[in-house]
């Protein structure tokens, strides 16, 4: 078993020049997007309930793991819509756990509606440096744990029909400083990160095969050309996308794969593919559901872990009906 320092490292190293990202990836990320869009609470006409787990890189020691879990419905005025999530993020000797309510508004638009969504939150940041193998005990990076309390608020909207959806958010729109001693040079800090995303849904056969692509697109930091913090012009984090093709049988079953990289190469010149994924879910007539996700690393980190997976369980409630007659597909 590798030491937990030397998987840390490795495993920030590989997300610093892979993708820079800081919030937590998912292959399902349709299946949760009140994470990261607020202005989808409501959307499904009907409560719902998700939570969701992931492991990456299961197999060494500190790799990222995360939960979550989500519920959200529309309320007696039709144009509202009410939501409420929880997202807990564990990497090495780090944790982050982000609580928020979201309030989101729908306008009818012919047969669209766009919604326009608002979240405010509490996120708790702790990190403990006594579970590290430090090489340098003196180094003044690591001699003071951290614990920051960091309230944020979000913002995004979301135009849909039945068969089409596109929509872009900003969930974290406050960024904080991560160090205790703010004199050190080396910095720690929560940028902010940008989504776009889009996808359709395409009846094959009528209702008993149904077509559905998807893409979803993240970035960060590409505001940081104007801000006063010179070390956090140049943030080196490329576009990453995650583009997803499904199919929806008899509406019960749902297999999908999916594909996430992002636009540029690494420094070293070598592919930024990221992985190739799978994934299932099963949509039962009574309104509960369960799925799971598997992703195979298309990186050097193939030598060392087989890949990621989650696993979600989840319940659409429909008070207009006894039962779910036809799933929503977004």
């Amino acid at each position: 078993m590798k030491k937990l320092f030397s998987s840390a490292i490795f495993i920030c190293f590989s997300i610093l020049f892979a993708f820079g990202q800081q919030e937590p990836m998912f292959t399902k990320y349709m299946f949760n997007p009140l994470i990261f869009n607020p202005a989808y609470a409501g959307s499904k006409e009907y409560m719902s309930v998700g939570l969701l787990h992931r492991s990456q890189w299961y197999e060494i020691d500190g790799a990222p793991t995360t939960q979550t879990f989500t519920l959200h419905t529309p309320l007696r005025n039709e144009r509202v819509g009410v939501g409420f999530s929880i997202v807990n993020d564990k990497i090495g000797p780090s944790n982050t756990t982000g609580v928020n309510l979201v309030y989101a508004y729908r306008i009818p638009m012919g047969k669209a509606k766009l919604s326009i969504g608002l979240q405010a939150g509490l996120e708790s940041y702790r990190a403990d440096w006594t579970k590290l193998n430090i090489e340098d005990p003196t180094d003044p990076s690591f001699q003071e744990n951290v614990n920051k309390m960091l309230p944020n608020f979000g913002a995004g909207f979301y135009i849909y029909t039945p068969h089409f959806y596109v929509g872009g958010s900003v969930p974290h729109l406050v960024e904080y400083d991560l160090r205790n001693n703010t004199q050190l040079d080396i910095y720690a800090r929560q940028i902010r990160h940008y989504y776009f995303f889009v996808g359709t849904a395409i009846p094959l056969n009528g209702p008993a095969l149904v077509f559905k692509p998807s893409m979803l697109i993240k970035n960060v930091g590409w505001d940081k050309r104007a801000t006063k913090l010179d070390a956090f012009r140049d943030i080196g984090a490329p576009n990453e996308f995650d583009i997803d093709l499904s199919l929806l049988f008899q509406e019960t079953l749902w297999v999908g794969a999916s594909f996430r990289s992002s636009w540029a190469k690494l420094i070293d010149g070598k592919s930024s593919y990221d992985s190739a994924d799978i994934w299932i879910s099963l949509l039962m007539k009574n309104g509960f559901r369960i799925g799971a996700a598997y992703d195979y690393p298309l990186t050097e980190l193939s030598n060392v872990t087989t890949g990621a997976f989650e696993i979600m369980v989840g319940y659409e409630f429909n008070f207009r009906e006894k039962r779910i007659v036809t799933p929503r597909y977004f």
